[in-house]
């Protein structure tokens, strides 16, 4: 007789694909908890007891680790010597392998978990029979998500399971093991001091595929990690709009990644993962208007991401400007309605979206043949500002020095910000030359950098930004300071009567 063993935390589906298995002439063996809701079905079961001789021992945590349990999963069908052997020693073959494990991921995402817990809640049979049913595959069908039970069920109707699915489900066997055991070292590794590991492996979960990536001839698909979302682009429900796309994704996450900065209601405008205009204000309204007024050629097509409540007059002004994406915390149903009105605009609402990043958080990048890991940028400041000029900021620049210090901050270097009342100017990401940012930024804010300020994500190595941004009427400049020549830009600031401000850290982006 064909036999299946079956020991599942999930008992979803369980019961009537354990009948269709029934039907198909397969003996049930099983243990515990997933016993008795087969029996309570009326589904006839074997105890692994029966079979192995040896009582569950330990609180259950030796139940299936036997060699008549093993002997009969690991068993070469092709192989005369194996099937000699289990013969002799009176071992069954066991065919399918159905398990899912303990759930140390819910585990771990509770408040309040202790260690013991988590460990408790470490699975030990699961994977070794999973792993043992898999490496067996062209014999043995190892199964660990219930979303197959209705496709081996349909292929032992129709003559039995085809090598293309073992293999599938072997694939899927060593994925879902490799992801428990990454979140069990991640969780060790958190509560042994943290650190970088000399082994880093890493699990997430696939949250859909992409059309296709950066460009149409790329695939693509976007995947989340499976604990600690919270306030993230991954924890986002989308209420309306087109499918989102790769680019949308990666465009958004830079305009929350700014938007986070900010505790009053901020408006971030977004363009191809760099901020385009930026406002501040009382209002919901009037911070957008600041951000859409700041770049309104830049912002067709963007990204608005907002922190407050999206109202219908704030609605009404979206509208009239094609954008791809507006997310929010909340929006009233006025301001839904008016949304909706454009087909193909993406509304996306996170709760939690002034959450802060963890501290404990990791960025990645990924040059060809490794991996670079770093700790999140989530300082602003490094300790007090330091006045290094004659002329010291007056009290309402220094408010927008911070504001574009936030900015530029979230701009790809080399970056230059300049703001005036809590309203971006102009913005200059991503140039290859200091003084090319500045001019872009300068050029951009107009008459209107006069007496804003101006902001640098490093320092200036030379004078010759201090002496454009006078030509344009700054009046204050924030930098972080630490060149050779920083006497050099201070002693311009003081003979074009200009604050300067050292931050003392710097903010690149790569």
């Amino acid at each position: 007789m064909k036999r299946a063993f079956i020991s599942v935390f999930d008992k979803a589906g369980i019961t009537d694909f354990a009948a269709g298995l029934t039907a198909q002439g397969f003996e049930i063996l099983s243990t515990g908890g997933t016993q008795r809701v087969l029996e309570k079905a009326g589904i006839s079961v074997t105890n692994v007891s029966d079979i192995t001789g040896f009582p569950e021992c330990l609180d259950g945590r030796v139940k299936t680790l036997h060699p008549k349990i093993h002997a009969g999963i690991l068993a070469m069908r092709s192989s005369d010597e194996h099937m000699a052997q289990i013969k002799k020693l009176d071992v069954g073959v066991i065919d399918i392998v159905v398990v899912n494990l303990y759930p140390f991921k819910a585990t771990i995402s509770k408040t309040d978990v202790t260690l013991e817990d988590a460990i408790e809640n470490i699975d030990i049979g699961g994977p070794t029979m999973l792993r043992a049913a898999a490496k067996n595959w062209q014999d043995v069908a190892s199964i660990v998500d219930p979303a197959d039970y209705n496709r081996v069920l349909a292929e032992l109707k129709n003559g039995g399971i085809t090598k293309e699915t073992k293999f599938d489900l072997c694939t899927k066997v060593f994925e879902h093991t490799a992801a428990y055991d990454a979140l069990i070292s991640g969780y060790l590794r958190k509560n042994n001091g943290g650190g970088f590991p000399q082994k880093l492996t890493l699990t997430y979960e696939k949250a859909q595929d992409m059309r296709y990536g950066e460009n149409p001839h790329q695939s693509a698909a976007f995947y989340r990690e499976p604990i600690g979302t919270q306030g993230t682009l991954a924890d986002a429900k989308q209420l309306w709009g087109k499918e989102m796309s790769f680019n949308n994704i990666n465009d958004t996450n830079g305009a929350l990644d700014c938007l986070r900065e900010f505790e009053e209601t901020t408006v971030v405008a977004s363009k191809h993962a760099n901020p385009c205009g930026v406002g501040s204000a009382d209002t919901v309204f009037d911070a957008y208007m600041k951000a859409y007024s700041a770049d309104p050629v830049s912002i067709f097509g963007g990204i608005v991401a907002v922190n407050e409540e999206v109202d219908k007059k704030t609605a009404d002004e979206m509208v009239k400007i094609f954008l791809e994406i507006v997310i929010a915390p909340s929006f009233s149903e006025d301001a839904l309605n008016v949304l909706k009105i454009k087909k193909n605009l993406r509304i996306l609402l996170l709760p939690d979206i002034s959450a802060k990043v963890k501290d404990t958080a990791v960025d990645i990048k990924k040059p060809s043949g490794g991996l670079l890991v770093q700790q999140l940028d989530t300082k602003l400041f490094d300790g007090e500002l330091k006045v290094v000029t004659k002329r010291v900021p007056t009290e309402q620049e220094t408010e927008d020095l911070k504001f574009a210090w936030k900015l530029v901050k979230h701009m790809k270097s080399n970056g230059i910000s300049v703001a005036k009342n809590k309203k971006s100017l102009g913005l200059g990401p991503g140039q290859v030359s200091r003084i090319w940012a500045a001019e872009a930024a300068l050029e951009r804010a107009g008459e209107g950098a006069k007496d804003a300020v101006l902001a640098s994500d490093a320092f200036f190595p030379f004078d010759d930004c201090v002496r454009l941004a006078a030509k344009y009427g700054i009046k204050a400049i924030i930098q972080p300071g630490g060149s050779v020549r920083d006497e050099e830009s201070i002693a311009a600031c003081d003979e074009l009567g200009i604050s300067m401000v050292f931050t003392g850290m710097r903010h690149f982006k790569h």
